[in-house]
């Protein structure tokens, strides 16, 4: 599957049960007006009161190259120009955006979006200081594959509208509440309908039925499950956590999908100290995720790799666990991403926003930090350069705030401040 095309699929039809807003976006995100409708048409958006554009060579020399009373100019489906209103060129349309903030729209990097039922009641006692015992990863295994191939559509494509509505424009899913040949591999197609940011994460939680024997399970998801799952996939992952993978089995299932053309990246040190972040330096994982136990080895190998270290504050504050610290890991060096984990148990939340101001909050990072990393940080974890930046060449992919700044986004959390965004150069919202 070529990067690229990952959100230049038409949205589906929206689904029949959702709310009006989900309906709404879902509708807009398919309706090309005329204005859009030649693949040439130009469109200026001017008057903005700071554009993030990720690259300080077209702004200030911050690395969010913030660029102050900016326009951008849209052609077809790709950023043509940036710069000072003053100097824009003609274009064919022209959009004002009212002494507001345009940034890239965001690069969810991590989700788990296939699934079917919620965990309400698990949550609710984890909030109440109450023991539960349900079965956590397991509940949501068996609602899963109950579900129909079209319940589990009409999840994804409320869940995608909800992000949308929030200035995501690109997010990679995961499969992995199957666990079973056919359960994952028909996640992973109901999940390149809508992206081909897919990951293959058979290896999530050693399956049920192979409770007395985890290494049967691990020759399941490197055989068979994984010929049945390669062709639908980009990317493939593993939990390395105490009760679920070990190294040893985190490297013969990652090393596995390399050999069937899959790229690698790993669930790492989220529990406890592991090995999962320097395996995943080890392999040039694209990225680490969580990231939250980290020794000072652990640290100095991300800093001195390609591997991004995601993190997931969406998790810490639904678990109550504690934060990554953020500031240790770019003090450091290192490249870091935020992203939602959107998933029923640990982080049922489908909004960057949210997660921006957490990691401001509770991560040491600074506001333009946390937006760097939703954005452009967001696209190093999956290995693009075309996302997360508003440069000459990248996807028009855009979010416009209610706000003069994207301070904002930290600022006032939990204020829906995402009043238009772009994507492929269609304004969807």
């Amino acid at each position: 599957m070529t990067p690229g095309r990952s959100s230049e699929r038409s949205a589906p039809d929206p689904d029949p049960t959702a709310d009006q807003a989900t309906k709404d976006a879902m509708s807009n995100a398919t309706t090309v007006s005329p204005a859009h409708s030649a693949s040439t048409a130009s469109t200026l958006i001017t008057n903005i009161a700071a554009l993030v554009t990720n690259d300080p060579s077209l702004g200030d020399s911050s690395p969010l190259g913030l660029i102050q009373d900016a326009a951008v100019v849209i052609e077809g489906d790709r950023i043509a120009w940036t710069g000072d209103q003053s100097k824009a060129p003609a274009t064919d349309n022209r959009v004002d955006a009212g002494g507001r903030a345009v940034l890239p729209g965001f690069v969810d990097s991590h989700s788990h979006l296939v699934f079917a039922g919620d965990r309400t009641q698990e949550f609710n006692a984890r909030m109440s200081g109450r023991p539960y015992s349900a079965g956590g990863i397991r509940t949501t295994v068996a609602a899963t594959r109950a579900a129909t191939d079209e319940e589990l559509e009409a999840n994804v494509t409320r869940y995608l509208a909800e992000a949308l509505r929030q200035g995501t424009t690109t997010f990679e899913t995961k499969s992995g509440y199957g666990l079973t040949t056919h359960d994952e591999s028909r996640a992973l197609r109901v999940a390149a309908r809508h992206t081909d940011e897919v990951t293959f994460l058979g290896a999530h939680i050693v399956a049920p039925e192979f409770a007395e024997d985890p290494a049967a399970y691990v020759a399941l998801v490197t055989g068979e499950m994984l010929d049945a799952c390669a062709p639908h996939a980009r990317w493939i992952d593993v939990f390395c956590e105490k009760g679920a993978f070990d190294g040893d089995q985190a490297r013969a299932i990652l090393t596995a999908g390399q050999a069937r053309g899959l790229h690698p990246r790993i669930h790492a040190n989220q529990l406890s100290y592991g090995p999962g972040v320097r395996l995943a330096v080890e392999l040039d994982a694209a990225s680490a995720d969580h990231c939250t136990h980290l020794t000072d080895e652990d640290v100095d190998a991300l800093a001195n790799s390609r591997t991004v270290a995601t993190l997931l504050p969406g998790a810490e504050f639904s678990t109550r666990a504690e934060w990554p610290d953020a500031r240790r890991l770019l003090d450091a060096g290192a490249t870091v991403a935020l992203s939602t984990d959107c998933n029923p148990g640990s982080s049922f939340t489908s909004s960057v926003p949210f997660c921006i101001a957490l990691a401001v909050r509770d991560m040491g990072m600074t506001p333009d930090e946390a937006v760097w990393a939703a954005t452009a940080g967001g696209a190093a974890a999956l290995r693009r350069t075309d996302i997360g930046r508003l440069t000459p060449g990248a996807y028009a992919d855009l979010t416009l705030l209610d706000a003069p700044s994207h301070v904002h986004l930290a600022y006032r959390p939990g204020v829906p401040l995402v009043t238009g965004v772009w994507r492929r150069g269609e304004r969807v919202l």
